[in-house]
């Protein structure tokens, strides 16, 4: 196992392939990443962000711009993708369509096995020695007659040391993914979470320093997806390999990393363990990104020393809301300043028409059992901010029965808000 390590990792294209005259806008600039030995780091993003391209940058297949990436001890820049020690499941799974899962998962044990290496001729898969020869032969020989002889019965199959080794590590991981019984299959006989499962073994087969795995579950259904992502956590703990796991699916993100790095524009935004994302984003595009559904953004006016005000429930009541103390260092520059109010949807619950609860007219709702989401337009007044049409999203309990079109009153849990710089859109914290 190894760590990874990304130092001032810089990707940039031409916007006119070879014309390098015309310099072509930045992918990713100034990565800087240390990914600990045996980590699932999960990097989490929108189409477009990066992600992708960082994790190609590892295996070899995207060359850098600048900086240096390295995997273990070795410096990996000049490194073609065969010599890194990685393996690497897609999206599409690329199996090949002509192989049985048996020859797939051995396919990258094979193509790494040393030609230098001698077979003892007469061997077959039963162990037993054919008595007529003991010699030796050609690598170019050998492995001529080790792929003529698996078309033939198993007691005049030639097999070498490596082969007995592959086919033990092939068995050992088809009964971790429990596929033994699919063995003799090609990949057209297989279903999705089937062909998901022997991506994941081929790569788990070659046993790496490092897995790269770019949005491996996306063409499953919701459920084979939840299952499918309990197990690959399951197995990456058993076998404790250094996991980078690309994905745009927070839930994903937030429910297999270790840690997860979300990425914008090129670049990592924010660091962080899953709660910690969840409960100190560091700027608004984090918040907004970590979450389902996504946090609600309310204007609003600093009033020192704790005091936010500014939205109109009802004409000359407006919204006023006393914070806790811990926010007064914080909002000392900020007196008589506009800031953005974050709020999870599941940090409303029901109030009572109050100035320090918020009232919204009811758009939709979706009822979902055990809770109700609630999706609305603020109700707002006030004559400074008339124009704004404010969307709000909450989640709460499903003991009322809500209809479009209803005027609803929320309340905030004032240790749960979160409050952002509209200019910079970093946290005030």
């Amino acid at each position: 196992m190894a760590q990874v390590v990304f130092e001032n990792v810089y990707k940039s294209y031409q916007k006119n392939g070879s014309d390098d005259s015309q310099p072509g806008g930045a992918v990713l600039r100034a990565i800087n990443l240390r990914i600990h030995d045996g980590e699932f780091m999960v990097l989490v993003g929108p189409s477009g962000c990066g992600k992708s391209t960082l994790l190609r940058m590892i295996a070899g297949l995207e060359d850098i711009t600048g900086g240096t990436i390295s995997v273990g001890d070795r410096v990996v820049n000049a490194l073609p993708p065969k010599d890194r020690d990685i393996a690497m499941v897609f999206q599409s799974y690329a199996l090949y369509p002509h192989m049985t899962v048996y020859d797939n998962l051995a396919f990258g044990l094979r193509r790494a096995a040393n030609q230098d290496d001698r077979t003892t001729v007469g061997k077959s898969m039963d162990g037993k020695s054919d008595s007529k020869s003991r010699a030796t032969l050609h690598p170019a020989i050998e492995t001529f007659v080790v792929e003529f002889s698996r078309k033939l019965p198993k007691g005049w199959q030639y097999v070498t040391d490596r082969e007995r080794e592959i086919d033990r590590r092939v068995r050992l991981v088809a009964q971790s993914l429990q596929i033994e019984g699919l063995l003799t299959r090609l990949p057209k006989q297989l279903s999705g979470g089937q062909m998901q499962r022997v991506a994941l073994g081929r790569a788990m087969a070659r046993n790496p320093q490092v897995f790269l795995m770019d949005e491996p579950l996306s063409n499953l259904d919701a459920k084979l997806r939840a299952e499918t992502r309990s197990e690959i956590v399951q197995l990456q703990r058993k076998l404790g390999t250094t996991t980078i796991y690309v994905t745009h699916d927070q839930t994903e993100a937030m429910t297999m990393g270790d840690r997860i790095a979300v990425l914008n524009n090129g670049q990592i935004q924010q660091l962080a363990t899953p709660l910690e994302l969840y409960n100190r984003p560091v700027n608004r595009f984090v918040a907004e990104f970590i979450g389902s559904p996504p946090m609600n953004f309310i204007p609003v006016q600093v009033k020192a020393p704790l005091l936010i005000q500014g939205l109109g429930n009802e004409p000359g009541n407006e919204f006023r809301m006393t914070l806790m103390e811990k926010y007064e260092p914080l909002l000392a520059g900020y007196d008589g300043q506009d800031v953005h109010l974050g709020v999870r949807p599941e940090h409303f619950s029901y109030g009572v028409p109050a100035p320090k609860n918020i009232s919204i007219q009811v758009e939709m709702t979706e009822a979902l059992g055990s809770e109700t989401y609630i999706y609305g337009r603020l109700i707002n007044s006030s004559e400074t901010i008339s124009n704004i049409n404010i969307p709000i999203v909450a989640r709460v309990s499903a003991d009322r029965d809500i209809r479009v079109g209803e005027i609803v009153w929320l309340s905030i849990a004032p240790d749960k808000l979160h409050l952002f710089d509209p200019g910079t859109g970093l946290a005030i914290r």
